[in-house]
Formats: C-alpha cells, structure tokens, sequence
C-alpha cells in the first residue's frame, strides 16, 4: 500500500518510533514526503517540524542519532511505523524516551548472560565455571542440564520459593550453555516457538 500524503491537508503523517532491539516505543513526530525520502537515502531518521516549519533529523544537535532500521505504513496508508536504533537518549530530556520509560526490554539480561557465555566459549578464562563445562565437552553439559532439570522437578513438588527460583536459574543457565555448546542461541529457540504459536 503506497503512503497517502494527501490525507491531510498540510502532508503530514504522524511516525511512531520504535527501538529495533527492544521494541520500546521511543517518541512520535511527523514526517512529510521530503522528511521520508531523506530518511531513506541518509539512515537517519528525520522528521518535518510543525513549530519550525522545516525538516529535522533526530540527533542534529545533540548527536543523538536515530539509525534507519526499517518503515512500514500502517493498513490506511496514514501512519508510519520507524523502527530505529537509537544513538544515546531519545527525549531532549535525557530520557530514553520521550514518555519517560527506560528502553531496556524484559529479556535483556538472558540476552546479557547469553552474550557472556557465547564470549566464554570464544575467549576462555581460567577458572571460569562455564570454561570448565566446555572444556568436559557436551555430553557432560547435556547431562548437567538433565540433573538441574530433575532437581527443579523435586523443588517443584514443595512450598520454597526460593529454592524453586535458585533450582530455575541453575537450569536456564546450564540450558543456556547447552544451545552454545550446539552452536545455537536463544533467538533460534524463539524462532521455532513462534513457528508453533496459531497465526490469528
């Protein structure tokens, strides 16, 4: 569906910002046909400023830049979706965004953990306990994760909540040191379960 500039009488269609990453919605602004076209040529989102009456790119001043990831109109042609990744805060603020929200996503420290195994099997440290499950080799790391599956199963059956939650992070950390041991990641994982989940 093609964009349609000329629904409102002065060009304007609003654009929702939002991070490419964590998918928090960073700001909203206007574009105009020439904001749009300088946006995809430049990857760097700009913006029409109904106050100043000209174009501006996000980050101009402050070097807090927004890099094009993708635009996607809506069903009606009259709103755009910016996904982004944004260089610093997005509100003139400080803020990461400009309804005062911080732009961190629920997943982002599985992300971080993965991120710190992935680094462990590339980069070894000695002493590292992740080190010393790479270096048993994979059958000792599928086991591991099949002893915390089974002693998360037991913790399940009573009342500690603590125990339970302490049985649940040894599992997801082992599982996690698994799929990197197979050369895979979360977002593999993710990708099959969204696969699965009924389209609507």
């Amino acid at each position: 569906m093609a964009i349609d500039w000329k629904k409102n009488a002065d060009g304007l269609i609003p654009a929702i910002v939002q991070d490419a990453d964590s998918s928090v919605v960073l700001m909203l602004a206007y574009m105009n046909a020439e904001s749009y076209e300088k946006t995809l040529k430049e990857g760097k989102v700009t913006f029409y400023s109904r106050s100043r009456k000209s174009l501006w790119t996000k980050g101009e001043t402050s070097g807090n830049f927004l890099e094009l990831i993708s635009m996607v109109e809506d069903c009606d042609g009259d709103t755009l979706l910016v996904k982004a990744r944004p260089k610093g805060p997005t509100c003139h603020t400080g803020s990461d965004t400009c309804f005062n929200e911080t732009n961190q996503p629920k997943m982002d420290f599985l992300y971080y953990l993965e991120n710190v195994i992935q680094n462990r099997k590339k980069n070894p440290v000695e002493g590292s306990y992740t080190n010393k499950l790479f270096d048993k080799g994979i059958n000792k790391i599928a086991q591991k994760v099949g002893e915390e599956a089974v002693e998360i199963v037991i913790e399940a059956k009573d009342d500690n909540a603590e125990l339970f939650l302490g049985e649940a992070a040894d599992l997801m950390y082992h599982y996690l040191v698994l799929l990197t041991a197979k050369g895979f990641a979360l977002d593999d994982v993710i990708k099959v379960l969204e696969g699965r989940h009924p389209k609507k």
